[in-house]
């Protein structure tokens, strides 16, 4: 559930959505999720600052906190 919110969120904003990738690597109490994108399409998941990249790490963390697990979003190249 989870990298598949993630993998929406990313989807609706970068220019090219075929390449957005999400890895899910789990364990009893936490899931690293591994966000892959487009080369031309770091900066846009990434914002100003990293504002974009800091939101979309609340959305899931705030979303995983309902299933009772800890989220860790890795944006890879």
């Amino acid at each position: 559930m989870l990298k598949d919110l993630l993998e929406y969120l990313a989807k609706a904003l970068v220019d090219d959505p075929e390449s957005v990738h999400v890895e899910a690597v789990e364990t009893e109490t936490t899931v690293v999720l591994e966000l892959s994108v487009a080369k031309d399409d770091v900066g846009k998941v990434i914002g100003k600052q990293g504002r974009i990249a800091r939101a979309l790490r609340t959305i899931v963390k705030a979303s995983a906190v309902r299933d009772g697990k800890r989220a860790i979003v890795e944006i890879v190249d």
